[in-house]
């Protein structure tokens, strides 16, 4: 035992005669991670629950946006990305280390607004497509009116809210758009970032929030959680067998039942059948390199990924996501395991 071990162990002793942790003067394995506000929330809480257990162990994630992680996991800069639009085939072939995709949780999209003295607001499918290809411009829209007879709809012009930053629930509600209404899929499209045809724009799905919060006439799209803790009110829309359906736990769950996974795990669904399912709801993924040259690095994020998809799901409920299905808990177990 070298001079400067000798030393360190007595340190350790005498903090631990006095009852402060080893770990104070321990040097703690850093690992650093970027991406997606979507789950943003339920990771932060992963982080502050998994450090009690593990506190040798220090996770960072950034909330920056979903392109913006996969930009910086691209570029080798972080360790783990987060997004909701998983990636392509084209970008992981951009990562000479590979990359592995792991469904992380999943939550459901709201249209979000504020409308003074509203609390409860339905929306068919004709009506969200034509608000945000900006067709329907007024409140008062005999296509908003028709499915809230009784709803004292103001003359307000409507504000749309959308995503400044490259974003997978952008992805995600584009995708759900795009695959109902052709005109939508044919002039927008969907993709992390589109040329949206009207509305103003704020970064991540807390930037939306705000602007909401601050806006009447509003109206955008964010993540259950963010409106629900925030008590915005959402609209109930209209699901593809033509019942309206209100974002809940079990709406998103009876949603996410109808998810078909392939090998990789990066599949959306995006515009669900069953008469419970609420219509917008979406998968988000942990993004791993698929091989790590710092062999602590590695056992600490595996440690980490290994516990959200665990115990990590217990707190998915609380914080509005969904809680991933048994058989997809398994998948992306086994295809974390691949990671080396």
């Amino acid at each position: 035992m070298n001079f400067l071990t000798t030393l360190q162990a007595v340190a350790l002793f005498l903090l631990a005669m006095i009852g402060i942790p080893n770990f104070a003067v321990a040097s703690a394995v850093s690992v650093q991670g970027s991406g997606a506000s979507f789950p943003a929330p339920l990771y932060q809480r992963w982080i502050a629950e998994f450090v009690k257990i593990h506190p040798d162990i220090q996770i960072n994630y950034q909330s920056i946006g979903s392109g913006a992680g996969v930009k910086n996991l691209t570029a080798g800069l972080v360790d783990f990305a987060g997004s909701d639009a998983a990636m392509t085939d084209q970008e992981i072939s951009g990562v000479s280390r590979g990359v592995v995709m792991i469904p992380a949780t999943a939550g459901s999209i709201v249209l979000a607004y504020n409308l003074p003295n509203i609390a409860s607001l339905r929306l068919s499918r004709v009506a969200y497509v034509g608000i945000f290809l900006g067709k329907i411009t007024q409140w008062s829209d005999p296509a908003i009116a028709a499915t809230n007879p009784g709803v004292q709809l103001p003359n307000l012009p409507i504000i749309v809210v959308t995503r400044s930053d490259g974003s997978g629930t952008t992805f995600a509600f584009t995708k759900h758009l795009s695959d109902i209404d052709p005109e939508f899929s044919r002039t927008v499209g969907f993709h992390k970032s589109v040329a949206w045809p009207t509305g103003m724009a704020g970064k991540g799905n807390d930037g939306v929030t705000a602007l909401l919060k601050q806006t009447p006439g509003a109206i955008g799209y964010i993540e259950y959680g963010y409106a629900h803790h925030n008590h915005i009110p959402f609209a109930t829309l209209q699901n593809k067998s033509g019942n309206y359906v209100t974002a809940t736990i079990a709406s998103g769950l009876a949603a996410l039942s109808h998810a078909s996974l392939p090998a990789n795990l990066r599949g959306w669904p995006s515009d669900p059948p069953g008469a419970e399912d609420y219509p917008i709801a979406t998968f988000t993924w942990l993004l791993l390199y698929k091989k790590y040259n710092d062999l602590e690095k590695l056992t600490a994020l595996k440690k980490f990924v290994s516990y959200g998809l665990t115990t990590g799901q217990s707190f998915s409920e609380d914080l509005g996501y969904l809680p991933l299905p048994p058989d997809i808990v398994k998948k992306a177990q086994a295809i974390l395991e691949t990671v080396h």
